[in-house]
């Protein structure tokens, strides 16, 4: 199969250079001042060895592709966009947030939207250069999409990825956000690591308070999500974990914030759910947030 990487940061330059090491044909969009400096090939550093492999670079999309498949930040997806000039037969996002899955619709019809999430600590170190730092990478994707990706989906899984089709795509995305808002809001607003939250009775009660409210707001929008297995992750999460929001923070970049906070705190105006912990852990964030560094 083709497959075109849009965003090839730390999470597209991992599902990209997995899918060259097997075989299949990749090509990432990257800026067009960076094209010179792309050396033709990915390569992957793993808890479990290295993967490198080929792979083609463009600045705009205009070869039909099988599946594309998207990594922007959730701000960037809109400029992002605007290179793809072709309409490919499966669409895979993996940004946080519920939102950005309307807007692809509206963009590349409903049925080629496949929804998907994935979890993994990993980072660009360099151009075509990537780093998974977690052991592990769990991606999921909506049920609609196994036809065309199942067998993309198992080597995948035989490079370790742990890899689901979900039938009910607000469970497939809320489960996500219930998991990551919570985390990325309590760390970002407290600069703590999880260990250290776990170790404070009041912003472990904050962390709790936050995913109860996820949760329901996540049930009222059809999802099926239970808060008890989620809270049990987090109590067995590293000690040491931050999330991506909070070393964005601190580095001074552009913060997701709304894509992951702002469907709990709209969700909650909708369905009338008192989502207040969450409010104030956006707000506490925003007024620590400086001009993102060029």
């Amino acid at each position: 199969m083709k497959h075109a990487i849009l965003g090839a940061g730390a999470i597209g330059g991992l599902v990209g250079t997995a899918l060259a090491s097997f075989g299949e044909d990749v090509t990432v969009v990257i800026r067009p001042e960076k094209l010179a400096g792309f050396l033709g090939n990915l390569l992957l550093e793993r808890p479990s060895g290295w993967l490198t492999a080929p792979a083609k670079a463009v600045a705009v999309l205009t070869k039909p592709v099988d599946a594309l498949w998207i990594a922007t930040k959730t701000y960037q997806l809109q400029t992002a966009l605007e290179t793809v000039q072709v309409s490919p037969a499966c669409v895979v996002p993996l940004l946080n947030g519920v939102d950005h899955i309307a807007v692809l619709r509206e963009q590349f019809g409903r049925e080629r939207v496949v929804p998907a999430t994935i979890a993994v600590e990993a980072e660009r170190i360099a151009p075509g250069r990537f780093i998974q730092r977690s052991p592990f990478v769990r991606l999921n994707l909506a049920a609609k999409g196994e036809p065309l990706l199942g067998a993309i989906i198992a080597q995948l899984g035989n490079l370790g990825f742990t890899c689901q089709f979900i039938p009910n795509e607000q469970t497939l995305l809320w489960s996500k956000v219930c998991f990551l808002a919570p985390l990325a809001l309590v760390t970002s607003a407290s600069g703590m690591n999880v260990g250290e939250i776990l170790a404070d009775a009041a912003w472990k009660q904050k962390l709790s308070s936050a995913l109860a409210e996820a949760c329901a707001v996540a049930n009222a929008s059809g999802a099926e999500v239970d808060p008890l297995q989620l809270q049990a992750v987090f109590d067995g999460a590293p000690p040491a974990m931050r999330s991506s929001m909070q070393k964005d923070l601190a580095a001074g970049r552009q913060l997701e914030l709304d894509a992951i906070g702002g469907p709990i705190v709209r969700g909650g105006e909708r369905y009338g759910i008192d989502v207040s912990i969450t409010v104030n852990l956006m707000a506490a964030i925003q007024t620590k947030t400086v001009a993102p560094r060029p």
